[in-house]
């Protein structure tokens, strides 16, 4: 007999209550208004299944990542209608922020799952807890623990974008990657700067130096020298500015910082043919990287690739999210914070194996277990039970209260 979404709420429960073992949580999964990709692919379902774990699909959910609707029936899974979805589902799981029909429609004890951005939205993660919805963010797991990594579609989705860019930057560029030499003349290769060393940064230097360019790569964290070396292109030294945080990820600059690290920056830029810019701080506004300043330093025909473009801003003056500009000087600044939606099917078979083993992990017995004592789930778990459990984001919310 189904059982109705009012009463599924022993499905989920806290670390102190035991779980009835006759009952099975219920994912949903739905289908993206803001992007191609689909949390889960068919693949993902039986190990989802043996774990106990019910999974209800949208129809169409897959279709813009190349998986219909009898790829997910042939996995055991049920393809339903929204509403029937929002109502039976116990979680219901997407990639971004679900659209605002989604959100006023979950009901107290429901959990939501996706890359959330609550150090940014902190207008949704109020609402969340109003309504008594547990939030997950994907977007807050825990980098540093090693048994996390199988979780982290942050870096999982980066590595895809850092390919994709260097692939846009190509198409754009009036001019050959890698030098050839033919009976019409010889094509020197292109200048490729890639500006930040994480997993985007990284894979974009990789890809460029795969595809024949000369490529450098800089990072304010010195200690990320071999591994720019690794993938074959040449660290550039800006002096003594060191930008490393805890856990080794970046920290922002002083003032002071940021205007010696220009000041040597603007030399190296104005040598390049192509920019791929990728540095973030986590709940923060972009730093800005290249300048109105150095942009009219450039060479006619240039090409910017912004990463990190986005309403907050970027690493690129004039860069705005989802578009090309073309300045003056005949710069090309392309602000592409969604490269990942533009390689749906790989970045959804990525993003669905993060997933699988976050709700594996927060799994027992066929039951979602939320534990705020659990060392993953102290990163993603936002909200539960009306109450903030993130401290970091409390902290948030009361600095944006104060401003």
């Amino acid at each position: 007999m189904e059982t109705s979404g009012e009463n599924r709420e022993s499905v989920i429960t806290d670390s102190r209550i035991d779980a009835d073992d006759s009952r099975h949580v219920v994912i949903g999964i739905i289908k993206e208004t803001y992007d191609s990709r689909v949390a889960l692919v068919p693949s993902a379902l039986p190990k989802l299944q043996k774990a106990g774990i019910r999974v209800l699909i949208e129809s169409g959910a897959g279709l813009n990542a190349s998986y219909d609707d009898s790829s997910y029936v042939k996995q055991g899974s049920e393809i339903v209608s929204r509403e029937e979805l929002l109502s039976k589902a116990d979680v219901i799981v997407s990639v971004k922020k679900a659209d605002e029909k989604i959100l006023a429609s979950l009901r107290t004890g429901q959990v939501l799952i996706g890359l959330l951005q609550p150090q940014i939205d902190t207008a949704l993660v109020r609402s969340l807890v109003a309504k008594g919805v547990t939030a997950v963010s994907l977007d807050n797991i825990n980098r540093r623990l090693s048994r996390a990594q199988t979780m982290d579609v942050l870096s999982s989705q980066a590595n895809i974008a850092g390919y994709k860019s260097v692939l846009v930057a190509a198409n754009e560029f009036g001019r050959y990657f890698p030098m050839l030499i033919t009976a019409a003349g010889t094509a020197k290769p292109a200048a490729v700067l890639v500006l930040g060393a994480g997993v985007a940064g990284l894979q974009a230097m990789g890809t460029a130096k795969r595809l024949g360019a000369i490529v450098s790569g800089y990072d304010v964290r010195p200690e990320t020298k071999a591994e720019v070396i690794s993938v074959g292109a040449k660290f550039i030294e800006l002096g003594d500015i060191s930008g490393s945080g805890e856990g080794g990820y970046a920290r922002a600059l002083s003032d002071e910082e940021l205007a010696k690290q220009q000041e040597s920056l603007n030399k190296h830029l104005s040598r390049q043919d192509v920019i791929i810019t990728t540095a973030q701080v986590p709940g923060r506004k972009p730093p800005l990287l290249v300048t109105e300043e150095a942009i009219k330093l450039l060479k006619p025909g240039s090409v910017i690739v912004d990463i990190a473009a986005s309403s907050l801003g970027g690493n690129v003056a004039f860069s705005k999210p989802n578009e090309t500009v073309i300045t003056e000087n005949n710069v090309k600044i392309i602000g592409a914070p969604d490269l990942p939606s533009s390689m749906a099917a790989s970045a959804s078979d990525a993003f669905s194996n993060n997933l699988t083993s976050l709700l594996i992990h927060m799994t027992k017995e066929g039951v979602l277990n939320i534990d705020t004592e659990d060392e993953v789930q102290q990163g993603v778990v936002i909200c539960h039970n009306g109450k903030i459990t993130n401290q970091a984001i409390s902290e948030k919310l009361a600095q944006a209260e104060e401003e």
